[in-house]
């Protein structure tokens, strides 16, 4: 059976969707919002803040394994986090090459570093000296800056700095998050290497997954928006019954229930009309929900409204 893993996604999936999304299940494993390494080593607390999973032997409460994604361009300063990260036992170390975001960018992260395929190399090389031989190592990039024309360097240069898979988001940096994505150009990159290639970008369906499998010539899936959208995506590829609404109702309240508890009061509003914005795409009963709150402000209001339609049965408990 093929791998289906749950995309890191900054800003979108953190622990308590992830718990979420993991408990509903599916996944083989995952990663965590990237963790942003400068010119200097982070504090252990920093990274059990991203990646809470460190806690419980880098595995959600459901079980799935999380590896740590680290995102930075300095070789050194890369390296020397990883070491630490290395010694709270993630499940795997990640490399992030594919962060689109200009906040990002600017300081030269993320999908900023595809014009340099030998410095993906020497961070790579720096990262794998580090950790043990026996801890998955792997890099997620896209497709290139601006277009493709660097994306077989990119990924050659990764495998010989000696990573374990490879994960391709079939965009550029320019691209964005705007369809289609480019699964040709990841089936290019995977018949460049000898290592495992994972594909990601566009999979929103079971149809999706298996044409995405047919293009790309990878049996292996990451899932990002489009498990968000649909929780329930990773058991209908497996052919597993599901039964809808019914099923991510009570994910929709265990997610609400630990952001008020987590997040202060005028932010939370905000996560949920995340989450359900993207969950209309595949539920009606999200469409609903989404146009009650979409205007509120006020967490007790949203409170209100969710207890209302029944997917509270009780008042969450305030952060």
């Amino acid at each position: 059976m093929s791998r289906i893993i749950l995309a890191p996604m900054e800003g979108l999936a953190d622990d308590l969707l992830r718990g979420v999304l993991t408990r509903i299940g599916g996944y083989d494993w995952g990663i965590c919002e990237f963790i942003r390494v400068s010119a200097n080593i982070l504090p252990v607390k920093t990274y059990q803040r991203m990646c809470p999973e460190l806690l419980n032997n880098s595995l959600t409460e459901a079980g799935t394994p999380m590896r740590v994604q680290l995102l930075g361009s300095d070789p050194y300063f890369m390296a020397e986090n990883a070491r630490r990260l290395v010694s709270l036992k993630p499940a795997g170390v990640d490399l992030n090459f594919g962060c689109p975001a200009p906040t990002v960018n600017r300081h030269r992260g993320g999908a900023a570093l595809l014009g340099e395929p030998e410095l993906l190399n020497q961070i790579a090389r720096a990262v794998r000296a580090v950790g043990p031989v026996d801890m998955p190592f792997t890099a997620k990039m896209r497709l290139g800056i601006n277009d493709t024309s660097r994306a077989v360097d990119c990924a050659q240069a990764l495998q010989a700095a000696g990573i374990d898979e490879l994960i391709v988001h079939g965009r550029t940096k320019l691209d964005g998050y705007r369809p289609p994505a480019r699964w040709e150009w990841i089936d290019k990159v995977r018949a460049a290497i000898n290592i495992p290639l994972i594909a990601n970008g566009e999979v929103w369906t079971v149809e999706d997954f298996v044409r995405c499998q047919q293009e790309t010539g990878c049996p292996d899936i990451m899932l990002g928006r489009g498990a968000i959208a649909d929780p329930l995506l990773a058991r209908r590829v497996r052919g597993e019954a599901v039964d809808g609404w019914a099923e991510v109702a009570p994910g929709v309240a265990a997610y609400w229930l630990g952001v008020r508890r987590k997040v202060v009061a005028g932010h939370a509003g905000g996560r949920i009309k995340q989450w359900l914005a993207l969950l209309r795409r595949t539920y009606p009963e999200a469409e609903v929900l989404y146009q009650r709150v979409r205007t509120l402000k006020a967490a007790n209001e949203i409170d209100a409204v969710l207890l209302d339609a029944g997917i509270l049965t009780e008042l969450p408990l305030a952060a």
